[in-house]
């Protein structure tokens, strides 16, 4: 299976997105889309960044009634997104209504995958908060295998868990990853973290890089490092 490096273009607007991805003269880094992006530009941003040549991961993490979420993933198939996803914690019943909503009339759609537990969650905060008094490599494995039994294409996940998913749903069920930084980074809000090249070993399909890559002082040079360590 193909591996790759997303960038994850958390800026506030489209022209500071396209300011960064114009450094980029030799590739055209495949781009995730999350939530402040997107709702700062709207939809054009995504048919944007597709005319630029670019892939695109959606991350706009759904979660609702099953109803609601089928007419909004109807919706964003429509923009031509290559990977979309939505929150695993909504049901299988939600899953399975998403992937109906993506599906297309001709039956093609972008691949849907489902968040586990965010790379910023670890075990005190999951049981004291969210009152899951499971281990947390044992819920995100629940997690992926509702998502698989839903019909899924994969979960994100920490690259930590990523070999648990794949032993569990096969080694085509996709695993993305964020919580990746440099041996020498800083963390940040991230707690499950790893290197890429430890991501790699650890069995991630795609790793998302945001802060390492885009607040560098030379985010090409960031970018490429990221691809040889995880890609080779």
């Amino acid at each position: 299976m193909a591996k790759d490096v997303i960038i994850a273009c958390d800026f506030p607007s489209a022209s500071e997105t396209f300011a960064f991805l114009d450094r980029f003269t030799e590739e055209k880094p495949f781009v995730k889309i999350g939530m402040e992006l997107y709702y700062a530009e709207g939809p054009q941003i995504v048919r944007a960044l597709k005319a630029r040549g670019h892939k695109i991961f959606l991350d706009l993490k759904l979660h609702d009634i099953p109803n609601t979420v089928k007419k909004a993933m109807r919706v964003l198939a429509g923009l031509d997104a290559d990977i979309v996803n939505l929150h695993a914690a909504g049901t299988r019943a939600m899953m399975e209504a998403a992937l109906e909503g993506l599906t297309r009339p001709d039956g093609s759609r972008p691949l849907l995958i489902a968040v586990t537990q965010l790379t910023s969650t670890d075990q005190q905060s999951m049981e004291q908060e969210l009152l899951i008094g499971r281990p947390l490599d044992e819920v995100v494995l629940a997690y992926a295998q509702n998502a698989a039994a839903a019909g899924l294409d994969g979960v994100v996940c920490s690259p930590l868990e990523a070999g648990k998913v794949h032993a569990v749903c096969g080694a085509n069920f996709l695993t993305v990853t964020p919580g990746v930084r440099f041996a020498e980074g800083e963390k940040g809000d991230q707690k499950r973290v790893t290197t890429p090249a430890l991501a790699r070993e650890l069995g991630s399909d795609y790793i998302v890089v945001g802060r390492p890559i885009t607040q560098a002082a030379d985010p090409v040079a960031a970018y490429r490092r990221c691809v040889k360590e995880f890609i080779g």
